[in-house]
C-alpha cells in the first residue's frame, strides 16, 4: 500500500520540482540561510507537488491505460481504491497549504494553490484534452516550484521571481516535446493532441527553436540583475547554446527519434546542472 502511494506522487518528477522551490528560496536568500524555513517550505511544497501528482495520476486513470509509459499507474489505483487516492491527493493538498500559508507566509501559498489549479484544472482537465496549448499553458505550473521557494523569503513578487519564472517555463515545452515526438504514436493512440500528433514532427521541431533560444537571454538576466554570479553565467550560456544547437540539428536530422531521445537527455541534465550551479553561485547578500 505504501509503495503504490508513493508511486502515486511521481517520486522523480517531484525530486526535481523540490530540487526548485529550494533553489528559488537559495537565490532569494543569497546564502543567508534560514534553515528552519527552508525547511517549512520544501515540506509544504513538496506535499502540495505530490497532491497534484496524485490528482493527475487519479483524473488521467483511464487515458493512461492507453499508454506504455503510463499504464502501470492504473495498478497503482486499483490497488489503493479510486476513492482512496482522490481523498489521499486532497490531505495532502491541504496539508502542504496549510504549511504554506499558517508557517511560511501567505505569498507562497497562493503561488503554491496557482500552481496546483493550473496543473489540475487548466492542464489536466481541460488542455490536455482539447487543445496542443497544453504543453505551453500547462507551463504556469511548472514554472511555480522556484517561485514558491523565492517567495518564502521575500514575500514579494519582484524581478527574481519573474526571471525564475521564465526560465522554467520556457524550457517546459522543448523538454516535454522532445518526449512527444518519441512517443508520438503512443499519444496518437491514447487521444492526446499532442502538438507532433496534430501539427507533426517538422512542425513540433521548429516550435521548440524560440523556447530554447529564449533561455540564453533568460540566464543572461540573471546575472545581469546580480542574483547569481559568473559561473552560473558562463555555464548556464554554454549549456544554453549546447542545447540550442542540437534543437537546430533536429530540423536536418533523419533519425526523429533518436535524435528526440538525445535532445530530451540534454534537457533533463541542463536543468540540473542549472539549478545545482545557481545555489553554488547564488550572489552573497551584502
Amino acid at each position: 500500500m505504501l509503495k503504490d502511494m508513493i508511486a502515486l506522487t511521481k517520486p522523480g518528477l517531484l525530486r526535481l520540482n523540490v530540487f526548485a522551490v529550494a533553489a528559488g528560496f537559495w537565490v532569494a536568500s543569497k546564502w543567508d540561510i534560514s534553515w528552519g524555513l527552508l525547511l517549512l517550505v520544501v515540506l509544504g511544497s513538496t506535499l502540495v507537488i505530490a497532491s497534484a501528482c496524485v490528482m493527475n495520476n487519479y483524473w488521467d486513470r483511464e487515458l493512461d491505460q492507453k499508454m506504455e509509459r503510463t499504464k502501470k499507474r492504473m495498478d497503482y489505483i486499483n490497488h489503493l481504491k479510486p476513492g482512496f487516492v482522490l481523498g489521499y491527493s486532497l490531505v495532502l493538498g491541504i496539508a502542504g497549504l496549510a504549511v504554506l500559508f499558517l508557517l511560511v507566509n501567505p505569498l507562497s501559498g497562493w503561488m503554491a494553490l496557482l500552481g496546483w489549479f493550473a496543473y489540475i484544472v487548466i492542464y489536466t482537465m481541460w488542455l490536455k484534452r482539447t487543445s496542443t496549448w497544453s504543453t505551453s499553458l500547462g507551463g504556469i505550473a511548472g514554472a511555480m516550484p522556484p517561485v514558491i521557494g523565492y517567495t518564502a523569503v521575500t514575500n514579494e513578487i519582484d524581478a527574481g521571481a519573474w526571471l525564475l519564472f521564465a526560465f522554467l517555463f520556457l524550457w517546459q515545452p522543448p523538454h516535454f516535446w522532445s518526449l512527444g515526438i518519441r512517443r508520438v504514436e503512443e499519444y496518437r493512440a491514447a487521444g492526446f493532441p499532442l502538438l507532433p500528433v496534430v501539427k507533426g514532427v517538422k512542425r513540433t521541431k521548429i516550435q521548440m527553436i524560440p523556447y530554447v533560444f529564449l533561455l540564453i537571454p533568460s540566464v543572461f538576466l540573471l546575472y545581469y540583475f546580480d542574483y547569481v554570479g559568473l559561473v552560473f553565467l558562463i555555464i548556464s550560456l554554454i549549456s544554453s547554446i549546447i542545447w540550442f544547437v542540437h534543437t537546430l540539428l533536429g530540423l536536418k536530422t533523419q533519425d526523429d527519434e533518436k535524435w528526440a531521445k538525445v535532445n530530451f537527455l540534454i534537457s533533463v541534465n541542463y536543468l540540473m546542472l542549472v539549478f545545482i550551479v545557481m545555489v553554488a553561485n547564488t550572489t552573497w547578500s551584502s
